[in-house]
């Protein structure tokens, strides 16, 4: 037994709470107010649903707020924003639904009987808590959001329990039968997502058939009846249609607020449309939000979607009528592109009542004689419109002439409208009217229509949002008019372009008949888009030169004006630092409005050779900190200096700063080498400064350099972007999340690029949430969590020191003795850990602590210093991941 232990320095957080404990635990600083959690897993039916418990505040009753996560995640995803939302004044129950995360049970797809059942019973739990407001005995006032999976199950939850007063459901289905198998056409590539999502190794309960992981028997049956067939059945439909929202549209009559995602080919905007008809016609306030992301990818609009759920709140569950509750319809609508970063900037349209997808229609004559095309054998090559997991968000680039689409030749008809002479606006689902013959031995034919919209010079061609629409024909031996209705869109069409109608045989996110057959198709009208014309848009940010050639002479006087004052009143170098590389003192920058910090009184010291890793979780405020680092940002107090100089945007010692910070943009079509010598020479610096082979050596590219970048992995473009930043080999380098998106053997790589690098004398800061990483690269650590500094020093010292020890044992300890150690005085902490208990000691020593022990029976083995980086961390930070 190890008695003689060194002085542990004091820490101000706790271990995050054992899955199953009832403990609190405080997961906030001075600002914003402390958020409490419990975690709790509760016995429902038999099965153990892990669950956390979030509430802030005083001692008042306040409404509820259930919030669920998306498919094959985890209440852990829901967490900041329960947090936010508990801050909000709301009691806030996240849950891990069943066959998810630590909760048990087989996965149902949001079944009455299970899921839903679940929600019922949850809500049971919150009328008993005593900081929830009830309407009455037993009836909490509550309201259930969630996205994808959650948003499903707040639709489910009002439809089968009328205590849910009000719902937000995000990016979701209303009929699952129509998402999956929509115009009688299997969605098969996101159907195989789904089901992989849910085949979790190792979590296959008893009975349960091979590959099917957690999901039930008749789930299971039911995917591989449909994938090896190809065509969905009368049964399957209806199963997942009994699960569906739509099952208890009638019965859904609370205040809605609907969020649905442009780029999204799994749950599409017409399925948010089924959901606003239904609950208007009930009566029920609703208000729809298209958002410019969704599951193909693209901007999900987070902090502004979070922020309008909670005035939804506040006005439905708090009853506040002054909360602002937004338009009745909104939709986002790409501005352009934001030349810093090269993300789309977004505008908002509104209107005050919700258009639905045919409003206010125009027609286009398409021309074009009947085409006869074929499926080829097999189905294959395939098609490609959306691919769910490898757009990476181009289908909300597609207004920019951005996107990615491709038709064999052989395999389509297309039908062209003359170009526009002036801008279109689409706004909702065209409609054409066709007839398709069909040569297979059945008289079906499968088609996939689309609309493109076509550049002037007639090659360049655009499918907005990447999406198509499936239709399955019978009986068309003889041939057969159908009116096709195509993927709602909100697109607009600029004048000299014009707008192309194609029918394909097959795509790649959909199941086609193998057998090869001869399809002919001719349209019967013109294609009817619907325009909204009543929606008001946002103006578009005007060019520069409309407004800045008046004022550029201005603009250069006062620049000069005030270059000239910060010069005489900047502060002087300091002698005795200019060998340092890095001092921060007392800095601090609140967010937007002034209320809060999301950086305060910050400071340490960086040395030369030293590699350091900068930690904290989410929202610690890292990135904010490089970013004044770099003087992209000032600081509303306190100073940075650099090898003694003081940091100011445009600061001359900032040649000696090569950054990696919020990813690094290339021209995909040169070669890596061309991007490198194209970004020094806009630096205005002297080419032979640049020093590109000493750069390229650390980064280790070799032959690569000379490839065209857009033929690079992702690891190579991680490299080219530290070699960009290591360009001029700077004095110090700084490197925010530079293994991101990289494999093992990648990270391996990055980490041996930056050891090497100050290797050689110079210094290196690096961001990063890979703990294991940075136990291995970095030298020395500051931690932050809330925008405060928590630890700094070297990483031996934080990893073996601080108040935490390791109890070891010889056998199990059961719950009720691992509180009871929790609660022995001057032990500020007790959870379990792989290998025994980790003890935060305060104010105790373990002397008294190992004599509290045996006095408990505790069959301890040893006592000593916990030394690894992740658990040194989270009893740092409170359990936050990073």
């Amino acid at each position: 037994m190890r008695l003689r232990l060194p002085r542990w320095a004091a820490v101000t957080a706790v271990l995050a709470v054992l899955a199953g404990a009832g403990t609190w635990t405080a997961v906030a600083s001075d600002e914003p107010p402390p958020v409490h959690r419990a975690d709790k897993a509760l016995d429902i039916d038999g099965e153990r649903l892990d669950t956390s418990y979030f509430t802030s505040g005083g001692d008042g009753r306040r409404p509820a707020v259930l919030l669920g996560h998306g498919f094959g995640g985890s209440k852990n995803d829901v967490r900041a924003q329960a947090e936010q939302l508990a801050r909000d004044g709301y009691a806030v129950l996240t849950w891990s639904a069943r066959g998810f995360g630590d909760s048990t049970g087989e996965i149902g797809l949001n079944d009455p009987d299970h899921e839903v059942a679940d929600v019922r019973k949850l809500i049971d739990w919150l009328a008993d808590r005593p900081e929830v407001l009830l309407d009455k005995a037993g009836d909490p006032r509550v309201g259930v959001t969630g996205a994808s999976y959650g948003g499903a199950i707040s639709l489910l939850a009002a439809g089968h329990d009328p205590r849910v007063d009000a719902i937000a459901p995000q990016i979701t289905y209303w009929n699952l039968a129509d998402a999956l198998f929509p115009n009688g056409v299997f969605k098969k590539l996101w159907a195989g997502i789904f089901f992989s999502a849910g085949n979790q190794p190792g979590a296959a309960p008893a009975g349960t058939a091979d590959g099917c992981g957690r999901f039930t028997a008749e789930l299971c049956s039911l995917y591989q009846r449909v994938a090896v067939g190809g065509k969905p059945d009368a049964a399957a439909r209806a199963l997942l249609e009994a699960r569906s929202p739509s099952a208890v549209g009638a019965d859904i009559k609370v205040p809605a607020l609907i969020v649905q995602g442009q780029s999204d080919s799994l749950f599409t905007l017409a399925q948010s449309d089924a959901m606003a008809r239904t609950l208007t016609a009930n009566g029920a306030p609703v208000a729809v939000d298209w958002i410019a992301g969704g599951h193909d990818g693209g901007d999900r609009e987070t902090e502004r979607v979070e922020r309008r759920i909670s005035t939804w709140f506040d006005r439905w569950l708090k009853r506040d009528t002054s909360a602002d509750t937004g338009p009745a319809f909104r939709v986002s609508r790409t501005g352009g592109v934001d030349s810093t970063d090269g993300q789309a900037t977004l505008r908002a349209a509104t209107a005050d009542r919700y258009p639905g997808l045919t409003a206010a229609t125009e027609t286009f004559a398409l021309a074009g004689p009947p085409q006869t095309f074929a499926n080829p054998a097999g189905a294959a090559p395939p098609a490609i419109s959306a691919v769910p997991g490898l757009g990476g968000g181009l289908s909300g680039l597609s207004s920019l002439g951005v996107g990615l689409s491709l038709d064999f030749p052989g395999q389509f008809a297309r039908f062209d409208a003359k170009p526009q002479t002036g801008a279109v606006r689409i706004t909702g689902t065209p409609t054409v009217r066709v007839k398709v013959t069909s040569t297979a031995a059945d008289g079906s034919a499968v088609l996939f229509a689309k609309v493109y919209d076509v550049g002037p010079d007639g090659r360049q061609q655009v499918l907005p949002s990447q999406l198509v629409t499936p239709v399955r024909v019978e009986d068309a031996k003889a041939g057969r008019s159908v009116t096709l209705t195509l993927p709602a869109i909100d697109h607009e069409v600029e004048a000299g372009h014009r707008l192309r109608l194609v029918l394909a045989a097959t795509d790649l996110g959909y199941a086609s008949p193998t057998v090869p057959a001869g399809y002919t198709v001719a349209v019967e009208g013109p294609l009817t888009v619907p325009t909204a014309p009543g929606l008001d848009t946002q103006a578009a940010a005007l060019p520069w030169w409309v407004w800045g050639l008046p004022l550029l002479g201005l603009a250069v006087a006062a620049a000069l004006l005030l270059t000239a004052r910060r010069r005489t009143t900047a502060p002087a170098p300091d002698p005795e630092l200019t060998s340092v590389p890095l001092q921060i003192t007392g800095l601090s920058k609140k967010y937007a409005g002034g209320d809060r910090y999301s950086v305060k009184d910050l400071s340490f010291r960086v040395e030369q050779g030293q590699v350091l890793g900068l930690l904290g979780p989410n929202g610690a405020g890292k990135t904010t900190t490089l970013r004044m680092l770099m003087g992209l940002i000032r600081p509303d107090e306190g100073e940075i200096r650099v090898f003694g100089q003081a940091i100011r945007p445009g600061a001359p010692v900032l040649s000696r700063v090569g950054s990696f910070v919020e990813g690094a943009g290339f021209l995909p079509h040169l070669s890596g080498r061309e991007n490198l010598e194209l970004y020094w020479k806009a630096t205005g610096r002297p080419a032979e400064d640049a020093r590109v082979d000493d750069a390229l050596r650390i980064a280790n590219l070799g032959s690569a350099l000379e490839r065209a970048v857009r033929t690079y992995s992702q690891g190579m473009r991680q490299r080219l972007a530290i070699a960009q930043a290591m360009l001029g080999l700077p004095d110090l380098l700084i490197l925010d999340e530079p293994t991101n998106g990289l494999d093992p053997p990648q990270i391996r790589e990055m980490r041996e690029v930056m050891i090497r690098y100050a290797a050689e004398g110079r210094t290196v800061i690096v961001s990063s949430h890979l703990l294991a990483e940075v136990e291995q690269s970095c030298t020395h650590l500051v931690v932050m969590d809330r925008g405060q500094l928590v630890q700094a020093g070297p990483v031996a010292e934080i990893t073996g020191s601080g108040d935490t020890l390791l109890v070891t044992l010889d056998g199990d300890v059961d719950d009720p003795l691992v509180e009871k150690i929790g609660a022995l005085p001057g032990v500020g902490s007790a959870a379990r850990a792989d290998g025994g208990i980790l003890v935060r000691l305060d104010g105790g020593d373990a002397t008294a602590l190992i004599g509290d022990l045996v006095r408990l029976d505790v069959p301890l083995t040893g006592v000593g210093p916990h030394r690894r980086l992740e658990d040194a961390f989270l009893t740092l930070i409170g359990g936050g991941s990073a």
